[in-house]
């Protein structure tokens, strides 16, 4: 088990990669734990959770809801969860999601970790600290910025992962690449998910570079007022999409990320051979590039978005492959925009 500890502005994080899933019973008492994971991972997973106080969720986006939250409550209360007791979210982002924003919101916060089993949520979802629910359409629209205590890696659990969740995860990864990282992204054009699923070590070695990559951004920014937004590459239009047309997350953050380069050729200068150059690595890993969308009905979603101020959205765009940036773009002219996708 390799241990780092990373420091965030209030707290400090202990990542434990290359771990066993038996070793949680090393960092956080048992008889005062609880794990929250989803049906998919217990049934897959059951002998493991033998002997840990366990709550068993519906799986999907869709149950990512207050209601979801509300039910999760009543059992923590009647298992008898206190103000010392910790919140253990095992399982990929919806699961992560819901954990985090119940222990920050149970008896006005209680300690939580991580132990990640889907490719997305190793590199992504369970890192930053930012946990939230949705409502309605809209994703992630209730919710809290508050870091774990730990996150556990145990890479035996992606063994039982479906082939569309490593695609969904790698969505993530290509996002990294483009906005941090121009090395990685030519590492990934070399190679294929099939590639990484039969490499252990080379699979190792992305999923703590994609970590770091993360890590080091939230580390500089943790509550998003700089360049912690730039994380959100592709995510705009992809969240606009996502419940509507019942996208994986990765699948509408990879057309979200191509319809963002596009957008950066027409009011960034960037070059269409490296929007071409995306497009072909998005496919390369599966993931699409494009959809037949409604388009008046995304650019209402797209009105409710968080990073909308007055007139204007934030919205991220590509410099080059490996470098990114913020840009106002006034809603009149992003609505023209997406009308031209």
């Amino acid at each position: 088990m390799n241990k780092q500890t990373h420091k965030f502005s209030i707290s400090t994080v202990d990542y434990y990669f290359n771990a066993s899933f038996l070793q949680l019973a090393e960092i956080t008492d048992a008889a005062n734990s609880f794990i929250i994971t989803d049906e998919h991972i217990f049934k897959a997973h059951a002998s493991r959770f033998e002997g840990w106080n366990t709550i068993v969720l519906q799986p999907g986006e869709a149950y990512k809801v207050q209601a979801t939250v509300d039910s999760v409550i009543e059992q923590l209360i009647a298992m008898g969860a206190d103000r010392k007791s910790t919140l253990i979210g095992v399982g990929g982002g919806v699961v992560t999601d819901i954990t985090g924003y119940i222990a920050s919101v149970y008896m006005r916060g209680i300690n939580f970790g991580f132990v990640p089993t889907t490719i997305l949520a190793m590199v992504d979802a369970s890192i930053g600290g930012k946990n939230g629910i949705d409502v309605g359409v809209y994703k992630n629209m209730v919710g809290t910025i508050r870091q774990p205590a730990f996150l556990l890696y145990d890479f035996s659990f992606l063994s039982s992962l479906p082939q569309k969740e490593w695609e969904n995860g790698f969505a993530e990864v290509i996002k990294h690449a483009c906005i941090k990282d121009d090395e990685l992204f030519a590492e990934l054009e070399q190679y294929s998910i099939s590639y990484y699923r039969t490499n252990a070590a080379a699979l190792q070695q992305l999923i703590e570079r994609n970590a770091s990559i993360k890590t080091k951004v939230v580390q500089q920014d943790e509550f998003e007022k700089a360049d912690r937004k730039l994380l959100n590459f592709g995510h705009t239009l992809g969240h606009a999409i996502e419940n509507k047309y019942q996208l994986m997350h990765g699948h509408a953050v990879s057309i979200g990320m191509a319809a963002a380069a596009k957008i950066s050729e027409e009011i960034n200068n960037f070059y269409s051979v490296e929007t071409e150059r995306l497009i072909k690595l998005i496919g390369q890993y599966n993931l699409p590039s494009t959809l037949s969308f409604d388009k008046t009905a995304a650019f209402e979603t797209l009105k409710k978005d968080k990073k909308k101020e007055k007139d204007f959205i934030q919205y991220v765009l590509l410099n080059t492959i490996g470098e990114a940036r913020v840009m106002n773009i006034p809603m009149i002219q992003l609505e023209q925009l997406i009308r031209d996708l």
